[in-house]
Parts: C-alpha cells; sequence; structure tokens
C-alpha cells in the first residue's frame, strides 16, 4: 500500500512497532484519466482477522498479497473465505517479496500453488503480478494492471438511497466525532441530516472530506470522512 501511494497506513504506535497491519488502514493514489483509487489495508496476522470484514464493506476489487517466501498461509485462506462470502469476484493477485525468494522455479511453485488454492472461487481468473515492495519490481506494472481492472468496474450509482457503512469512529478537538467510511447508493451533502442504524439516532454532517480534501458533496464510491 505504502509503495504503491506513498502513504503509511499504519498509524497506532503498536503497529509502528511491531511492523504488521493491526486496525484499518487507509491510502489512495491517481491513476491519469481514472483519478483518485482509494485502497482498504486489513490485516493479514490471523490474531487480527476480525478487523478484515468492515473494511471490505463496499469495495469494489481487491488485492491479496501472498508473501513470495511464505507462500500460501491459514490466514490468506480466511481472506479467501470472507473475500467469497462477500460475492468479492474483482481481484488482482499480488505475489510479494520476491526479492526473497528469487529462484524461478519456487516462484513457479508458489504460483502454481496459488491458483490451485483459488479454483472454483470467485477470484479464480486474476492475474497474478510478482513484485517486491522493498526493491520496487513490479510496481509499474501492477499499477497497470490497477487500471485496467478500474475501468472494467461498474461505476456506482446515486438511486437516491445514500449509505455509509462505518468502519472507524474518533474525536477530533474542535471538530467533535468523526466517522468514515465508503458511501454506496447516493450522494451526502454538507448539512445533510442521517440516521445512525441500527439505534435510530439522528446526526448532522458538518463537514465531509474525502482523500484529504474537504467536499461540498461526496459521490458514490467514494472514501469519505464525516
Amino acid at each position: 500500500v505504502t509503495v504503491l501511494s506513498g502513504i503509511d497506513p499504519d498509524r497506532l504506535p503498536e503497529e509502528k512497532e511491531r511492523g504488521m497491519t493491526i486496525d484499518l488502514g487507509f491510502a489512495w493514489f491517481s491513476l491519469p484519466d481514472l483519478g483518485e483509487v482509494g485502497m482498504v489495508d486489513v490485516p493479514g496476522h490471523k490474531q487480527f482477522v476480525h478487523h478484515v470484514v468492515p473494511g471490505l464493506f463496499a469495495i469494489d476489487a481487491v488485492l491479496l498479497v501472498v508473501a513470495a517466501d511464505d507462500g500460501w498461509m491459514p490466514q490468506t485462506e480466511e481472506h479467501l473465505q470472507i473475500l467469497d462470502l462477500l460475492g468479492i469476484k474483482n481481484g488482482i493477485i499480488v505475489l510479494n517479496k520476491i526479492d526473497l525468494a528469487s529462484d524461478a522455479e519456487w516462484l513457479d511453485l508458489v504460483e502454481k500453488d496459488i491458483m490451485q488454492h483459488l479454483a472454483n472461487t470467485g477470484l479464480s481468473r486474476s492475474p497474478v503480478i510478482r513484485v517486491s515492495s522493498r526493491t520496487g519490481q513490479g510496481i509499474d506494472e501492477l499499477k497497470k494492471v490497477i487500471a485496467e481492472l478500474t475501468v472494467t468496474l461498474t461505476p456506482r450509482q446515486d438511486i437516491g438511497k445514500p449509505r455509509l457503512a462505518v468502519d472507524r469512529v474518533f474525536t477530533i478537538k474542535g471538530s467533535g466525532v468523526v466517522v468514515t467510511g465508503t458511501l454506496s447508493q447516493g450522494i451526502f451533502s454538507n448539512d445533510d441530516e442521517v440516521t445512525l442504524l441500527p439505534s435510530g439516532l439522528g446526526a448532522h454532517i458538518r463537514g465531509i472530506e474525502s482523500y484529504k480534501q474537504m467536499r461540498g458533496k461526496a459521490q458514490p464510491g467514494s472514501r469519505v470522512a464525516l
């Protein structure tokens, strides 16, 4: 995520110390003629797999990352099962850390094993891109394939029923409570009145931020903070 976007999604001190994603992280990058591509970074370690589902709601496609030196792991299988349960069929398999497993025959074996695991799943036809986040090898190709996948996705439509699946809640001094998520099925505007479910409590949108820019409106498919 950091190599693609230049943004480190790990914000918690424990994540920095342990070098692993514990909670959901968010980043984005721009594609020529396509605009901003938002990314949700979910934990890969089995201890934190319960954080994965909130991050996958309303996504359009997935980058399933497999380490070349470790290969397919139990938590990879758990992630795949979650993706299949949610009906996510658009994706790219990212075979990372190829600098740690440079033997071509080994990489071929790992890739073959991945495709065997993906058989009979929604991601069975996903391309496998070999990269190294440390050296940058394969990253340009990965961006190209992301762009190719993006243009095939059906844009989210405004059907007049905006819905935001909240995946983070926090408080900012001077601003109050802030929620983040991916907007679907409609448009949010400043000063809109909204309802929190399942509590039924009402709330007022004081401001909308998307990709670090303040907006008057948020369109379907946007990552937003309210």
